[in-house]
């Protein structure tokens, strides 16, 4: 066998470069979508005026401002449903066009365009109503772009990485995106949001911070969010090379469709039980992500958390999360993927029916949170180390394609029933109900999927 060549200069560079692109996503995974600007559309800053300065006058008052709130969630929720549709629609055929014509560094370029384009549009979204359509419009065409940038993203593993370093440098970029989601989110923190005991400041850079003042401690953390990104990005498009073009495959939006459908039928007739981990993974990992993209509505909403606390927790349960994943690769070498991904569910749908019972003292949403994040990475890693056994050796990327896919196909679901629980409860507590569906529904679509050993080689 022959001992593979250590890494040259150029290969090392190139995958700090690539996971430098990961890092950057943050300022859209954790700041946009999770924890800073969804909650801050889904506040009080976008209700009636006077509404809320009647909240405490009478039980009447406060329901109003609770449906004012649960209707401002169930906008971005819907914002988010129609992203969903839009990428299951437009991935498959774009990563196609993007690999045979060579042009995959050229999309992931202009889709980051786009993602920071969206999320300096966020900054001049005011806190009036008449602004809160326009927020949520602007989170789904980011939403669209960052899963158009993540088609061509994800391929270009290949480019910084040797087939059996795959896994190890995957594991680089994940962790990179999970560093830098803590380290951005503390900045936003320092500079930004915490108020320092000054009333109406935000951060050290003591931003006007009510919603008189025009809310400018969240819309100066999202410009620095843009700026995050931009400036991560550009190492990707300096230094890792273009994909050549793959003259032998026709490049159609029609034939990465029949592609597609081949694909599907192939493991139909031949590997049916990894088709039903497809599915099974594309409905649990909507739910997982469900997790995280309205906890921090239902933070800010439910149990009264401030702009800075959202943060503080959300810096926390990245810790959480970051650790109780490392931890679980040692029970997945031992017990095994399924084992793992079915407790995992068990656990979220737990914790998750839990918070709908929890009141909305803090310490509450603490605990139940953070027993949440526990199981989100686990589940996450032991979905990839599972289909990474199932993948015949030699054929990974096909079958990581598809499980990219089908996972898009359905990152529309929780957030439909998130906002169809939410209109019909007239509160944002019973967002969570919807979530916990989709969970419970992984759960039992993954009952039906078989252990089996690892592929052998084609």
């Amino acid at each position: 066998m022959t001992a593979e060549a250590p890494p040259t200069p150029l290969r090392r560079r190139a995958l700090v470069s690539w996971a430098l692109w990961d890092w950057g996503s943050a300022a859209f995974n954790a700041v946009v979508t999770t924890f800073v600007f969804s909650t801050y559309l889904a506040s009080r800053a976008f209700v009636d005026p006077a509404l809320v300065a009647a909240e405490d006058s009478s039980s009447a008052a406060a329901a109003a401002v609770e449906r004012e709130l649960a209707h401002n969630a169930a906008v971005v929720s819907t914002a988010l449903t129609i992203a969903g549709i839009v990428v299951a629609l437009v991935a498959p055929a774009i990563g196609r066009l993007a690999d045979t014509s060579g042009h995959r560094k050229r999309s992931v370029l202009i889709a980051t365009i786009g993602i920071v384009l969206s999320i300096v549009g966020m900054v001049f979204v005011a806190p009036e109503q008449p602004y809160l359509v326009l927020g949520a419009a602007l989170i789904g065409i980011g939403t669209v772009a960052y899963e158009i940038a993540c088609v061509g993203y994800n391929a270009m593993i290949g480019q910084v990485a040797s087939g059996s370093k795959t896994g190890r440098v995957s594991a680089i970029g994940w962790a990179a995106g999970y560093f830098g989601g803590i380290v951005l989110l503390i900045v936003l923190l320092l500079l930004c949001i915490q108020d320092f005991g000054v009333t109406g400041k935000g951060g050290l850079l003591q931003l006007p911070a009510t919603v008189a003042t025009g809310q400018w401690d969240v819309r100066v953390a999202i410009g620095i969010a843009a700026v995050w990104l931009a400036v991560s990005s550009i190492p990707l498009f300096v230094v890792v090379p273009e994909a050549p073009a793959d003259p032998d495959r026709r490049a159609s939006i029609w034939s990465a469709y029949a592609d597609l459908g081949r694909d599907v039928a192939r493991l139909w007739h031949t590997r049916r039980n990894v088709l039903a981990f497809l599915l099974a993974s594309a409905v649990f990992r909507d739910g997982v992500g469900a997790v995280f993209t309205f906890g921090g509505i239902i933070a800010a909403q439910v149990f009264g958390f401030s702009p800075s606390g959202v943060i503080m927790f959300a810096i926390v349960a990245n810790v959480v999360a970051g650790i109780s994943t490392v931890v679980s690769g040692r029970l997945d070498d031992r017990f095994g993927s399924r084992p793992l991904i079915m407790v995992s569910l068990v656990g979220l749908s737990v914790f998750g029916t839990a918070v709908l019972f929890a009141g909305s003292a803090q310490a509450s949403f603490w605990v139940l949170g953070l027993g949440l994040c526990m199981f989100v990475g686990p589940v996450q890693s032991s979905s990839r180390a599972y289909l990474a056994k199932l993948a015949t050796p030699g054929r990974e990327g096909e079958l990581f394609g598809l499980y990219a896919t089908t996972g898009r196909a359905a990152s529309f679901i929780a957030p439909a029933l998130f906002g169809v629980a939410v209109t019909i409860g007239g509160s944002t507590r019973y967002g969570i109900l919807g979530v916990v569906v989709v969970l419970i529904a992984g759960l039992v679509l993954m009952a039906f999927v078989r252990d089996e050993p690892a592929a052998p080689a084609a």
